[in-house]
């Protein structure tokens, strides 16, 4: 089966297409972030217009890529949500159009699944069980993982997701957005003994995350730099630094926890944030401790994308799922462990 996935959920339009039998063939992805760096943050409606530009091209351009047309198509899988509801809609419009045009099969996919088998893309992708930490944009959960849709949540944030301090530091810090790439980039040039900042919620039991706190300590370091007329440019590398690493090793202990609590040995780390270097490193390390094993998406994987949406939706639709046509799905809050496992489930192909 030939899927061809497509992801618009907010500020990415990513398209690929995945052989149930040969791997990912083809993928491409259009990165708005220079359009909406000018204001500080993704724009719903700008978003919502340049998916509707810019799908139907990276559609042709990834058959291209695949030596394919779209008759050579077998089922089209799009993100569903959650996300911006109109950026969703672009994504769910233009599936069940192209799929009631080639007869074909179509299916909403849950995005934070997407993300969250990702890692089976790679050449050594995870064999189920396995504990999951999902740090994507408004999302921080520790998922305990059975099987697709076989999701246990064992703990969230509670106020910001790491992803969203790392985008309010860089704001306080005076970087242009994204924050979190540039909050990391500052950070490398950073003392990482001149400042230590809390590590919210690890001196509690517990696998729940709350990064309001830190974003308030970062804020109030800030200010009192400020007001001692010392927040120099080293400065701001060093509170950068030590709120990074406050964030990483936060990550890392509720980890540590869950494998601890559930028993098992491997840790699957998906979405943007999975993408930053020291939060690499000190998961890596902590497992080596624990004789456990990580595994991350490769680098392009980390973000939004749609290998990971027509990854998962090829799982689905082989275990017969599939939207009625015309039946959109557009989801902004959508739990993720509100999903059910397929009724004809195989062990996964990577």
């Amino acid at each position: 089966m030939r899927v061809l996935g497509i992801e618009t959920s907010c500020d990415e339009t990513g398209v690929a297409i995945y052989d149930t039998e040969h791997g990912l063939l083809a993928d491409t992805l259009h990165s708005q972030v220079a359009m909406h760096a000018d204001y500080g943050g993704v724009v719903p409606e700008l978003a919502s217009r340049d998916h509707t530009r810019r799908l139907l091209p990276l559609i042709d351009e990834v058959l291209d890529q695949a030596g394919m047309s779209r008759h050579d198509i077998d089922a089209i899988a799009y993100t569903a949500g959650p996300g911006l509801v109109g950026a969703l809609m672009v994504g769910a419009s233009t599936a069940h159009g192209m799929a009631r045009a080639l007869g074909i099969q179509v299916l909403g996919i849950h995005h934070m699944e997407g993300h969250l088998l990702a890692p089976m893309l790679e050449d050594e992708p995870p064999a189920f069980p396995f504990v999951a930490l999902l740090v994507s944009g408004g999302h921080t959960q520790l998922v305990r993982v059975d099987g697709i849709g076989c999701y246990t949540l064992l703990g969230e944030s509670v106020d910001d997701a790491a992803g969203e301090a790392f985008d309010k530091v860089a704001k306080m810090l005076g970087l242009d957005y994204p924050g979190g790439p540039r909050v990391a980039a500052l950070a490398e040039n950073g003392d990482p003994k001149r400042l230590r900042f809390p590590r919210p919620m690890t001196d509690r039991p517990g696998l729940d995350f709350s990064f309001s706190g830190l974003k308030t300590h970062t804020l109030t370091t800030i200010r009192e730099f400020e007001r001692r007329h010392e927040l120099d440019d080293q400065a701001r590398c060093d509170i950068a630094r030590a709120f990074e690493e406050a964030v990483a090793d936060t990550l890392a202990i509720k980890c540590r926890r869950a494998l601890e609590q559930t028993g098992l040995k491997r840790l699957v780390v998906a979405g943007g944030v999975s993408a930053n270097v020291r939060l690499r490193a000190r998961l890596d390390e902590q497992c080596r401790k624990q004789g456990a094993r990580v595994f991350y998406p490769r680098g392009r994987f980390c973000t939004d994308n749609g290998a990971m949406i027509a990854y998962a939706g090829a799982q689905r639709l082989a275990a017969g799922e599939r939207d009625e046509i015309g039946q959109m799905k557009a989801v902004p809050r959508w739990p993720m462990d509100s999903l059910e496992s397929p009724k004809d489930q195989e062990s996964p192909k990577g």
